[in-house]
This record gives C-alpha cells, structure tokens and sequence, in this order.
C-alpha cells in the first residue's frame, strides 16, 4: 500500500485520507479537476507536502490499474 494513504474506520469513515490528516483524497481529487495547481493546492492545504499529492495520484492510479473493468457489448 501506499504509505501517503490510510484507511482507518474511525476515520472519515474509511474513506482514503491523506495519511497524518483527515483529508480525504477525494477532496484533493476535486480540487485537481475543477483546474487547482499543484501549487494553489499547497497554498490551500499548507500541511500537505507535494510527496502527498504525488502519493495520491499514484494510488489512484494503482487502484484503476488492478481493477476489472467490464466492457459493455453495444
């Protein structure tokens, strides 16, 4: 596992967070999507390191490549 992600049940639910804090990787996530820098991101988040950021992209990438996506027949 990536050790810039945690899962714990007593946190966020279990949803993936940023390991040490309780953001979800979502939250960074959307703030990349609706166009956020990297650097903005830092500036919002100033207790989050890029390696974090990084950390996340690179177990969302994990997560998509070991998933079974199913092909729809049209």
């Amino acid at each position: 596992m990536n050790p810039c992600i945690e899962i714990n049940p007593r946190v966020c639910s279990g949803k993936p967070v940023i390991s040490g804090t309780r953001i979800p990787i979502t939250v960074i996530l959307d703030q990349l999507a609706e166009g956020l820098s990297l650097q903005a991101l830092l500036t919002k988040y100033p207790e989050l390191s890029l390696e974090q950021v990084t950390g996340v992209l690179r177990y969302c990438h994990s997560v998509i490549e070991h998933t079974e996506l199913e092909r729809e027949i049209i």
